[in-house]
């Protein structure tokens, strides 16, 4: 049985069939779901649709990541955070605790969205101009 340490000890995991990424045998991600190969999915965390894990990011705790979202480079998703639609993660953002992010919204840059926030629409928080129209290009 295959492990990977992903910060806390060897765990059981597996390799993602789209990407290659880790994702921890207690993480559920679909089939038609992207893991990259240097991204990791572990703890409850669950990835959906045509969700993808990019780069250097990383999705744990119980966060969902689900429809087109994109989380990617080295962002953070964690706690019981709910990434959806055609939302983009990206940079060093940090996502957790309770937070929503959806729509065709954008998180980059240094952000950290966290409690309760709820950023949608075509909303961009954090980031540099260079990173914000990466998005769009």
């Amino acid at each position: 049985m295959p492990t990977r340490d992903f910060g806390a000890g060897l765990v059981p995991a597996h390799q993602h069939s789209n990407g290659g990424g880790w994702v921890a045998d207690t993480a559920r991600v679909a089939t038609e779901s992207y893991v990259g190969p240097d991204a990791l999915v572990f703890g409850s965390a669950k990835v959906y649709g045509n969700a993808r894990v990019e780069g250097s990011a990383a999705v744990y705790g119980n966060a969902e990541i689900r429809d087109n979202a994109v989380v990617k480079d080295n962002c953070k998703a964690y706690g019981e955070c709910l990434i959806s639609g055609n939302s983009v993660c990206m940079g060093t953002a940090f996502i957790y605790d309770q937070a929503r992010v959806g729509g065709s919204a954008t998180c980059g840059g240094n952000a950290a969205v966290h409690g309760y926030a709820f950023v949608a629409g075509v909303a961009i928080i954090g980031g540099t101009t260079d990173q914000t129209t990466e998005r769009h290009s």
